[in-house]
């Protein structure tokens, strides 16, 4: 009777444990590359396609059928609550960092299925996949960034975005530096939004992006947030 008891109990304990497990868990965002974003989206009725970036961002591009949430709005909270918490979610933003902030809000929301697209619009871009343009600018053409590398000084090439926080951050530090070192060194800021037959020609696929070109040739690049002694370190070299 007394070895009945136990294995009653420790039945009993298993069995509250595997339920308060089971409804004290959350649903995961899934970080999906854009390819299996694409596929994702195709193979799933009755999707919520969520664009996180700023209406000015939605208005020059998005995917079709996004509706736009801007995460950095004040209604952003108050717009989620408009959306099905049952229904697929797919969200993205310019290359990811919105989009992954937006995930974890749409999870403690009680969102079921979330689906977040790594890289963003930029990786969308790079990956030649379709989406709408209001205000499409083809920006710089390959033929005159080529003809500005034509030149004995050091190329800096600044790839950014009004919408993107590390560009703009690194973007006074470039430009004091072109200044510091204005008799061997030329910048070229190229705003990624506005210049998208370059982006595609060049294959840029993440900002911030910068390149050092000499006498044609690329000689150092790096993605992301850079130090300024880094750059005084290369262009000393050069």
């Amino acid at each position: 009777m007394k070895y009945f008891n136990l294995v009653f109990v420790i039945l009993f304990l298993t069995a509250c444990e595997s339920g308060t497990s089971q409804s004290t868990q959350k649903s995961v965002a899934k970080k999906l590359e854009i390819n299996d974003f694409e596929k994702q989206m195709a193979s799933v009725s009755n999707i919520q396609l969520v664009d996180v970036r700023s209406p000015e961002e939605y208005s020059a591009n998005h995917l079709a059928g996004a509706l736009n949430i801007d995460y950095n709005g004040d209604a952003f909270e108050t717009m989620l609550l408009s959306l099905d918490k049952n229904k697929p979610t797919f969200v993205y933003c310019l290359s990811g960092g919105r989009s992954a902030s937006a995930a974890k809000a749409l999870i403690n929301k009680g969102f079921k299925e979330i689906y977040d697209m790594k890289g963003g619009m930029v990786a969308w871009k790079a990956g030649n996949k379709s989406y709408e343009a209001i205000t499409k600018k083809a920006g710089m053409s390959q033929a005159d960034f080529e003809a500005q590398l034509a030149t004995d000084k050091l190329v800096l090439v600044d790839f950014n975005a009004k919408w993107c926080a590390p560009c703009q951050k690194m973007l006074p530090m470039v430009t004091k530096l072109a200044e510091t070192y204005k008799d061997k060194l030329v910048l070229m800021k190229i705003d990624f939004d506005e210049n998208e037959d370059l982006v595609k020609a060049l294959n840029v696929s993440e900002i911030p992006l910068l390149l050092i070109y000499k006498n044609g040739k690329v000689i150092w690049q790096k993605i992301g947030l850079t130090e300024q002694s880094e750059l005084e370190k290369i262009i000393g070299e050069n």
